[in-house]
């Protein structure tokens, strides 16, 4: 930055006195305030000095001003920096006074904060810098005060590159999404977010999810040098883990709404008091989401549903656990299920080596239809798990389940174990007649074209139902019985 440049910052409304055209171009070093009437141990070469004159009086004015800007002139300081409000006006004696040592002097008006004009330099100083150095000691405490008193990454990362103009810089989470950016940064779509975490700094934050975890990229290493890039990442960390404590009072208060909406018939009006104390609205449309990584980290299905609804409907949902340990969300303002079953790989994908298994009831409108709106997430929580590959993650919204074989998804696996056994009796190890049955069902009962499909004839397909209806006491030209049969017939495949 150069002495030049920060008189065009219009912000800073400083008022140029006197100065010769080359000095303007003068590159500045840093910034000295003082108000010692001596301050050459102080100052610096080719730094700007900042003073609001109080040393100066009008009895000796002219001897004091000379004293003053000698030692200025001495230093090698840039320029001084007078401000008004002292005195209303800076002093003629003192601009002669610069003027003879060749000194160039700007008005700083009253209205103008010196931590304004210091916050320009240093920001200024480091936008210059930073192509092959460090943080400067006044930027890194600046942010660092910042994070200390709870400021978010979007005010961090747009003071950081405040005077990098070109820079761009996201802070992006392992599922793709933007949870800050400099001005000029384009939005990414998260899917292709998600796969720049390779060459982005991870954020290193005590007590955050894998799935929360903050990565701070730049498209152009160029726009800043690995050092400095890491220690801005150490200052977010910072901000993540305040965000981590603040958190840990929601989650309690969620907990609290989990509590409520586990026990069937509870009051609708605590039910409403629970969501004004999470900052929900008292009426719908409400979503409710349970998760569960099984038997791996115990802990991370609540982080999981944390990053969903901060994709999907951020700032609207209370995540935290059932009384069983089960992670739950109540989200509102309309949570679409596609858009939750496409960020839910997203979301998986942080941790490939963990199921995460999810399920969602249908939105409701009102406070007292959440317990039952809880109770068909679970459902579909108890599918979701049955229906995953081996080490998969799936998401299953109730409402997909409109099939027998898709609801009995959601039933236990002992007690569709024990209904198969049940009801299919001796049936189960024989496998002739096991398939014929299946075949004879899949035909609707047709004898005709059961014998067709198994190349029998048609008596011998009469055989076996009269052997099947035997071992199970069941009577197949009845529709209900097909239907225990049936359902039996899925148990059993569903469960072997």
């Amino acid at each position: 930055m150069h002495v030049e440049h920060l008189l065009q910052d219009e912000s800073l409304g400083l008022r140029l006195l006197w100065a010769e055209d080359a000095q303007l171009a003068r590159e500045i070093s840093g910034v000295t305030v003082t108000d010692l009437e001596d301050p050459a141990r102080f100052v610096r070469r080719d730094e700007v000095v900042l003073s609001g004159l109080v040393w100066w009086s009008a009895e000796d004015g002219p001897a004091r001003a000379e004293r003053f800007v000698s030692a200025l002139r001495g230093a090698g300081a840039a320029a001084l920096l007078a401000g008004e409000e002292t005195h209303g006006s800076v002093p003629d004696d003192l601009v002669e006074a610069c003027v003879r040592h060749g000194v160039p002097v700007a008005a700083v008006p009253a209205h103008i904060m010196f931590r304004a004009i210091t916050d320009t330099v240093y920001l200024g100083r480091w936008g210059e810098l930073s192509r092959r150095h460090t943080l400067p000691e006044n930027v890194r405490g600046r942010l660092s005060r910042m994070a200390a008193q709870g400021a978010g990454p979007e005010v961090i990362v747009a003071t950081a590159f405040a005077h990098l103009e070109r820079a761009v810089a996201y802070v992006l989470t392992p599922s793709g999404r933007t949870v800050a950016a400099t001005p000029v940064a384009s939005a990414i779509p998260v899917e292709k977010a998600a796969g720049l975490l390779g060459e982005a700094v991870p954020v290193d934050a005590d007590g955050v999810s894998p799935y929360e975890r903050w990565h701070l990229y730049l498209p152009d290493p160029g726009d800043a040098p690995p050092r400095m890039v890491h220690e801005l990442a150490s200052v977010l960390g910072r901000c993540q883990e305040a965000r981590v404590r603040a958190r840990a009072e929601e989650r309690q208060t969620a907990d609290e709404l989990g509590a409520l909406l586990a026990v069937p018939g509870v009051d609708g009006a605590a039910v409403v008091a629970a969501l004004r104390a999470c900052g929900l609205p008292d009426d719908g449309p409400y979503r409710v989401l349970v998760a569960e990584t099984g038997a791996q980290r115990a802990g991370l299905a609540e982080g999981a549903l944390a990053e969903v609804v901060a994709h999907v409907v951020p700032g609207m949902g209370a995540v935290g656990r059932l009384p069983d340990g089960v992670a739950f969300a109540v989200v509102a303002g309309g949570a679409e299920a596609d858009a939750l079953h496409e960020v839910w790989p997203l979301v998986a994908g942080a941790e490939p080596a963990v199921p995460l298994y999810g399920g969602t009831g249908a939105p409701v409108d009102t406070a007292q239809a959440l317990n039952g709106a809880l109770a068909e997430a679970r459902y579909a929580l108890a599918s979701a798990r049955s229906t995953a590959a081996a080490g998969g993650s799936v998401l299953t919204d109730a409402a997909t389940l409109t099939g027998l074989d898709a609801l009995l998804t959601g039933v236990p696996a002992e007690v569709r174990t024990a209904y198969s056994r049940t009801v299919l009796g001796e049936l189960r190890s024989n496998a002739v007649l096991l398939e014929t049955l299946e075949t004879f069902l899949a035909c609707d009962g047709s004898w005709a074209r059961t014998a067709e499909a198994l190349h029998l004839h048609v008596n011998s397909v009469h055989y076996r139902i009269g052997r099947i209806e035997h071992f199970t006491g069941r009577d197949l030209s009845r529709l209900y019985d097909r239907l225990d049969l049936w359902a039996a017939l899925l148990c059993r495949t569903d469960s072997a």
